[in-house]
């Protein structure tokens, strides 16, 4: 099945030099959302893939699309086409009309249409084909809606056969009372469409060539339109506002909670958690209000996350408390550990099971093995540790001489004592306790005990005393009044 994506619209109303179909909904740009869900209906044998129609922001468009291919890459099968003037939906997939295969059908999405769902499409796909000898049949998605302002209607005939769709600027009184919309998503008979696309005429209130006057052609050469409506009514909402935007995003989020609590996680309010990515859950997790995933996260069984953490393409192990405030990024968590309340865990970071992170600590690009642990406000860089090791408050190791990273190694049961420095490269050895306030320039023996700090001496002395500068006074002068 061809897929062709419509994405060349400004979106004047968000107020933004990027793309409409750039913006992001849940961490992703709303194109992202719908290619993803394009190339897993088309699934992974399929040669060519979905067809992007870019016009304004063509450049950022293309370029994002390569990016993300870098990372996921079944991207490289999507391909552009450039729509240099916006002149309607029917321009714009006359556009796409040399790049398709004229014996698959093709199915029409939109760039700001992000949560359109594969179940949704896949039955209408089925829609499309054809029986009783016919080629495939034209498919239309449509919607009941309440309030239907801003759509196109379905007009159907007195055996309520589809017959036309009417643009709402172009819809007489009694048609605007009609609750039945067009989606704008469709399957259509290439073979058909191309005849259908070089007849289409712009003679209408908006001057565009609308790919909605299809269906009467359609209608005209017997070819039959049948329709489907998605399960829910999120599905074909187009975002054209940072309102529209926002009320999506919180649809989304809440579907996304739903899920997580039917798998049997808990969360202290599903209207306040955001997913950027993916968030994998064991059972009787626990998150607490504010947080944010990002990436590929998982969370194992009976993990407890405190308020306003934000955890990014990490893997947090069995009975993990993350405490308040704490920033976890590309890092792995073993089972029992605490951490935080503001603790941040940078790229590289490898605990091990039953580690102590607290406030205020600072880890990145280092291994911690069990049982060890540094409670209070210190930094942990480019470094190895042991097991069973106390990291004092206010210790630090010094991993960066201004040009080059080096390695700190803290060997089993090592006791580190308050505010010392581990200057690197170095090696604390096995046993070894460090007195409080050295700077460690040297490798420090197994089993003994390390001190570098100046004798302590106390003198007598005086305070110095501010100095008292008078205040100068202002000289009295006469004032003559002239009369």
């Amino acid at each position: 099945m061809n897929i062709v994506i419509l994405a060349a619209g400004q979106g004047k109303r968000m107020k933004s030099v990027l793309p409409k179909v750039l913006q992001t909904l849940a961490g992703k740009p709303l194109l992202q959302h719908v290619l993803n869900t394009a190339l897993g209906l088309q699934g992974k044998n399929t040669k060519t893939g979905p067809i992007v129609v870019v016009g304004h922001g063509a450049k950022d468009v293309k370029q994002f699309l390569q990016i993300t291919s870098e990372h996921d890459p079944r991207f490289s099968k999507v391909s552009t086409v450039l729509q240099a003037e916006q002149k309607g939906t029917g321009h714009a997939l006359l556009q796409a009309l040399p790049q398709l295969d004229l014996k698959e059908p093709t199915l029409v999405l939109y760039g700001d249409v992000p949560l359109i769902s594969k179940k949704t499409l896949s039955a209408l796909a089925r829609l499309s084909d054809g029986v009783r000898g016919q080629d495939s049949a034209l498919a239309l998605l449509t919607q009941h809606l309440t309030n239907p302002t801003g759509y196109g209607r379905i007009v159907r005939d007195t055996d309520d056969s589809v017959k036309a769709i009417i643009e709402e600027k172009d819809a007489t009184p009694e048609q605007k009372r009609i609750q039945e919309i067009n989606t704008g998503i469709m399957v259509l008979p290439t073979n058909s469409l191309k005849k259908w696309l070089k007849a289409l005429s712009a003679s209408n209130a908006q001057g565009e060539y609308y790919l909605t006057d299809v269906i009467v052609m359609a209608v005209k050469d017997g070819v039959p339109i049948r329709t489907a409506q998605a399960d829910a009514e999120y599905e074909i909402v187009g975002v054209n506002s940072r309102d529209q935007l926002a009320t999506l995003e919180r649809v989304h989020q809440l579907n996304q909670a739903n899920i997580l609590m039917d798998a049997g996680v808990s969360l202290a309010d599903p209207a306040r958690i955001d997913i950027r990515g993916t968030l994998e859950c064991g059972t009787d997790v626990f998150i607490d209000v504010g947080c944010v995933f990002e990436g590929y996260v998982t969370l194992a069984a009976g993990t407890k996350v405190g308020p306003y953490c934000i955890i990014r393409n990490s893997v947090i192990g069995k009975g993990v408390t993350i405490h308040p405030y704490s920033h976890l990024d590309d890092a792995k968590v073993g089972a029992n550990s605490l951490i935080g309340p503001y603790a941040r865990l940078r790229p590289g970071t490898d605990l091990a099971n039953d580690v102590h992170i607290g406030n205020f600590v600072e880890v990145k690009n280092s291994k911690i093995a069990a049982n060890s642990k540094a409670n209070h406000l210190a930094y942990v860089g480019d470094s190895i540790v042991g097991t069973r090791v106390n990291i004092g408050a206010g210790t630090i190791t010094c991993n960066y001489d201004g040009v080059n990273k080096h390695q700190t190694i803290i060997e089993d049961d090592v006791f580190i004592g308050s505010d010392t420095q581990l200057v690197a490269p170095v090696r604390v050895g096995r046993g070894a306790t460090l007195g409080a306030g050295t700077t460690l320039t040297k490798d420090a023996p197994p089993n003994q005990l390390t001190v570098s700090r100046a004798k302590q001496v106390s003198l007598q002395w005086q305070r110095p005393v501010k100095k008292v500068v008078p205040k100068k006074t202002a000289s009295k002068k006469s004032v003559k009044v002239k009369k």
